[in-house]
Formats: C-alpha cells, structure tokens, sequence
C-alpha cells in the first residue's frame, strides 16, 4: 500500500508513519516545518520531506489512501487535491478505528492522567505477554514508538484525547473509537478555543460514554461530580466499575502500594498516581489479568516521558529535577502536591510554562488561582510569540499576578533568563519541577542539566 501523509511531523502522525513504514508500506509526506524528535526519526526512516511546505503535485493518483492530521487547515492544498482526484482520506483516529473495528477495543479518556494509565495498562501487557495493538500520547519505556498495528492482535488498547480530530471532522478524538471498555480519569475543562463552556467539555464526556458498545464496560473516578453524574445515566447494558485512590504508604520517598498485606515498591508516586496504577488495574482484569500478574507488573513501570519524569538527580546533596506535561489548572495542582508530598522537607521551585490555547487566554488564566501554593517557589513562563502565532491578545505580567493570585510569584517571558534564574535557585536539599506541554522556546534542556553544579 502507498499512504501520504498531510502533517507527517507530528508526533502522533510520524510514529504512524514508521509503522506503516516498517510493515512494510510506501509512505510519503509533507509539512510545513518538523521539530525534534520527529525530525531525526523520519530522517533516519528515509522518509523526511525534502523541503518544508505543502505540494500538490505529490498528490497522484497512485496513493491507496491519505492520512490527514490536525495541523492540516481546510484551505491545505494537498488536501484539495485529494478531494479533487477522489482518494481515499482518513484522519488519524479513523485510520486507527478502522483497523481496529473488528478487535476489542480499549479506550483511556479523561482531562488528566490518560496518557500515564494507558501506558501503565501497556506495560502490564507486554508484561504478560499479551498481544495488543496500541495508540498512546507519549514515549513509554520499552515501546519503539507511540503507535503499533498488527494483523493477529485481538485488542487495541487507545489513549482517548477529546481534542478535534481533523480539519474535516469536528468530533472529539475519542468519539471515533467506540470502545468495549472505557476508563475516564476525571473532568476538569480543557480546551477553551474548542470547548467554550464547561458544559459543552463535560457534554463531549457523556457523548463517549453514550458510544460505548453494547454490553460495554466504563471505569471510572467516583470522587469526581460530574463523573458521578454522567456514570447515573449509563444505559442499563453498561457495566460501571466506580474506583477511588490506591490504598499506598510513603517510607523514606519510595511509594509503597498496599495489597491482600503486602507492601508493593513503585517507581512512581503522587495521589494522581495512586488513581492511576487503580484505574489501570480494573483495565487490566477486564482484560483478563490477575491481581498478582499486575502488582508484579507495575513495580517496573518507570513512567511515561515527560509525566514527573525525573531528568537530573544528586542524591548526596538532596537535588532533583522533574519534568512534567502538566499544562491545565486540575494538572499543574495535582503534580505540585504530589511532589510536595513526595517530598515534605525540601524547598520545592515550580515552573509552569503557559503554552496551549487556554492558558494563554486572559479570560481563562483565573482558573490557575491558588494551583501552585504548595511550592516555595512558584514560576510562570510564556513566549509571547506563542501568544502572536495564536492570534490572541498579549498578556502582561499584571494580568498573571492577578490571575494566580500569589504575591511571590515569578514571572518570565525570556527563557534565557528563566534558566540562569533557575541556576541561581539551586541550593542543597530542593527540587526543581518543570511543567510544560511545550519546551520552554525549543531550550537545550540537556545542556542546561550538564551545566548543573552543587
């Protein structure tokens, strides 16, 4: 099969494409611009557009089928020329249902931890020795890529995002793929520029729950209230499995699940974990896998990138740094306090880059207050680039300070500075965590590790 890409350079539409590559297929693409890591791995693949921009004379009538990303506008004028010699389209989530609409389906939703139970669920798997077909949000330990098709597997296991799923396709992602079983984390509004209520973000929850097959099965965090409400009028062929925080102990910064007597290591930690690893766990019995199977499982889960990723650590001197995809106000609370609890006797530096769509809104950065007052040290970032390529109106530090409502806050629109800023705030006995669904304006993280002195 020949497949093209419109958009090949994201990271949900690349890691497809080196599937589909490695299967055996013919795949080409186009972009307007690649970042890393996508850059290196389609380059390496063989498969790297040889120049930025969108080509319609690469569009020929030869192409089986043409797999359209969100990046793609309406306007793109591949895709015109798609629609004009009548190929074969998808998007991204609906080439995935259809090659998954004949397996069991499993789908992880909700506005935070989605990513960290699906690729718990993942390594409990392969673990196991199960055969799966998979999509996730992030790079997982062990797993080549974010995505995995196969002809054998009887399941598929998917990450479900509510963001949009093409230009020509308005639904949430998670609407597309119909599970047998479903597990929603919890709601907290996300989104805005697509979802401008919290009715209208909680009403596409419901929607997915209304999608679920026949006999299906949802999960789900009873101590969240819309949850609760929506899981009161499932249809009466829906099992709901209603689960709440793992029962764990802390001793000397190493979490310790408690089971059937037994203390159980973990390398992860956090109460947002501990809903988690209990999500994770019904998945997996309804999958078939034993209690023991799956406590011997996820004592090597080390997390999936970029979720409290721990980047730099010097033990002798109490130090670490952690790197975490936490971006809306439910999130960057929730990791704040799971580090704090992690660690109770160490100064605690926290930076929140201020890089999606609703952050980056007057109108939405109130939600943000009080999100960071379980830190000493609270930082926000923001490009005001970022805030020009979106089109939005520019913030000022007056309008975070007042948003955030912390009078020791530190503001930074200079991520040069940001750093040296950082560097400065180094002390024996502290912990810095970064969190962002960006990069701090492409920063050499790696370096700036490097450069770290104590």
């Amino acid at each position: 099969m020949w497949y093209h890409f419109i958009a090949i350079g994201g990271s949900a539409m690349h890691n497809l494409a080196l599937d589909l590559l490695e299967k055996g297929h013919k795949v080409t693409g186009s972009d307007d611009e690649i970042f890393e890591p996508s850059l290196s791995r389609l380059k390496e693949a063989g498969i790297l557009p040889e120049a930025w921009g969108w080509f319609p004379e690469k569009i020929k009538s030869g192409i089986d089928a043409v797999i359209v990303g969100m990046h793609a506008r309406t306007d793109n004028p591949e895709w015109l020329r798609v629609k004009e010699l009548g190929l074969r389209y998808y998007s991204y989530p609906e080439f995935l249902y259809q090659h998954a609409k004949d397996k069991k389906r499993i789908v992880v939703a909700g506005s935070h931890g989605k990513t960290t139970i699906t690729s718990m669920v993942l390594h409990v798997l392969k673990h196991v020795g199960m055969k799966f077909d998979y999509m996730v949000g992030a790079q997982i330990k062990g797993f080549d890529r974010m995505v995995s098709l196969t002809d054998d597997a009887p399941i598929m296991v998917f990450e479900g995002d509510e963001y949009l799923t093409a230009p020509f396709d308005l639904r949430p992602k998670f609407h597309v793929y119909k599970p047998h079983i479903a597990l929603i984390s919890g709601i907290a509004w996300d989104h805005m520029n697509v979802f401008p209520t919290f009715e209208n973000y909680v009403e596409q929850f419901q929607i997915f729950c209304d999608l679920i097959e026949p006999n299906g099965v949802l999960c789900w965090y009873e101590e969240d209230d819309e949850l609760k409400n929506i899981a009161s009028t499932l249809r009466p062929d829906i099992r709901s499995i209603p689960y709440t925080e793992h029962d764990a102990e802390i001793e000397n910064g190493q979490m310790f699940l408690l089971h059937s007597g037994n203390k159980i290591p973990v390398k992860v930690f956090g109460n947002h974990n501990r809903q988690n690893i209990q999500g994770a766990r019904l998945v997996c019995r309804e999958l078939g896998v034993t209690d023991a199977l799956f406590y011997d499982a996820i004592q090597t889960f080390e997390g999936a990138n970029k979720r409290l990723q721990k980047i730099f650590a010097n033990d002798k001197n109490q130090f670490d740094v952690f790197l975490d995809f936490a971006h809306a106000p439910s999130k960057v609370r929730a990791t704040i306090k799971a580090v704090r609890t992690m660690f109770p006797n160490r100064k605690l530096i926290a930076c929140l880059e201020l890089h999606t769509y609703s952050s980056l809104r007057k109108e939405f950065l109130p939600q943000y207050s009080n999100t960071m007052n379980d830190c000493e040290l609270p930082i926000v970032y923001f490009n005001p680039h970022a805030i020009e390529l979106k089109n939005l109106p520019m913030l000022t530090h007056q309008d975070i300070w007042a948003a955030f409502k912390m009078p020791n806050l530190k503001i930074f629109n200079d991520s040069r500075q940001l750093f040296d800023f950082l560097t400065s705030s180094i002390t024996k006995n502290s912990v810095i965590l970064l969190m962002s669904s960006g990069n701090f304006d492409n920063f050499d993280l790696k370096n700036w590790i490097k450069s770290i002195q104590l």
